[in-house]
C-alpha cells in the first residue's frame, strides 16, 4: 500500500494551481490536479514520474466534486491535503453599479458554491487520518479591510470564500483537519496578468499552509505565512 500523503488540486492544470502541485509532489507528496479538461490535465502532469495525476473536476458541476471524491476514496481511502485553487473572473474594470449579473453568477458559482460542494464531498476523506489540511485560494482582494470599488465578482465572491474558512475551520475543529485562506499575491498568471512575482513564490504560500504542523492555525487568513486581516 502507497504510504505517500495524498493532495488535490483544483484548477490545477495551469498557473498557481500546477505550480503548487508541482511543488507538493516535491515534498513526496501523490497530487491529484483537478481539472475540467482531463486531456489539458493528462499533458500538464506529464514528466513527473507518476507523482502528479490528472482527475476529472469540474468544480462548478453539481454532481463532479461527489465522482472526484468517490475515485480518491477508492484509491488511496484518504485524502491529506484539499486545495480549492479553482477560480474565476478577475473583473477589474467593471463596477457594482450597474451589476453584470452572469458574471457575478458565473464567478460566485466557481469561486464559492465550487469550493463548498468539493470541501463538502472531501471533508471526510481529509477527517480519515485525522490530520487533513484544506487550503481555501483567495485574495487580498476580498479583504474588508481594504476593499474598496472594482472587481465587484471577484473581491465578493472571495470574501465570501473567506467566511466559508471561517465556517468550515469550525465545522471541523476537533477533527485534526485545518483549514484556512491564503493569498497567493499578485502573480504572473493568465488571470493575474503580466508585472507580477513569480508564480513559483505564490505557490508557496500555498504549500506552506497545506503542510502546516497538527499544532498549526486553523480559521485564518495568511499571505506568504503572515496573517492578513479580514
Amino acid at each position: 500500500m502507497n504510504t505517500n500523503k495524498v493532495a488535490l488540486v483544483t484548477g490545477a492544470n495551469r498557473g498557481i494551481g500546477l505550480e503548487t502541485g508541482r511543488q507538493l509532489a516535491a515534498l513526496g507528496f501523490i497530487v491529484l490536479l483537478g481539472v475540467r479538461d482531463l486531456a489539458k490535465g493528462e499533458a500538464a502532469a506529464k514528466g513527473h514520474d507518476g507523482a502528479i495525476e490528472a482527475i476529472a473536476l469540474d468544480v462548478a458541476a453539481p454532481d463532479a466534486a461527489e465522482r472526484a471524491a468517490g475515485e480518491v476514496r477508492r484509491r488511496f481511502g484518504r485524502l491529506d491535503v484539499l486545495i480549492n485553487n479553482a477560480a474565476i473572473h478577475y473583473d477589474s474594470g467593471s463596477r457594482a453599479l450597474p451589476p453584470d449579473w452572469t458574471v457575478i453568477r458565473e464567478a460566485f458559482e466557481t469561486n464559492v458554491f465550487g469550493a463548498w460542494r468539493v470541501a463538502s464531498a472531501l471533508a471526510p476523506l481529509l477527517g480519515a487520518g485525522g490530520h487533513g489540511r484544506l487550503v481555501n485560494v483567495s485574495s487580498e482582494g476580498g479583504s474588508l479591510a481594504s476593499m474598496g470599488a472594482g472587481a465587484p465578482a471577484y473581491s465578493t465572491s472571495k470574501a465570501t470564500l473567506n467566511a466559508l474558512t471561517r465556517v468550515l475551520a469550525a465545522d471541523l475543529r476537533g477533527s485534526g483537519v485545518l483549514v484556512n485562506s491564503v493569498c497567493p499575491g499578485w502573480v504572473a498568471t493568465d488571470m493575474g496578468g503580466p508585472g507580477g512575482r513569480p508564480v513559483a513564490q505564490g505557490a508557496a504560500g500555498i504549500v506552506w499552509a497545506a503542510t502546516l504542523p497538527d499544532d498549526g492555525p486553523t480559521g485564518g487568513f495568511f499571505r506568504d505565512g503572515k496573517r492578513l486581516p479580514w
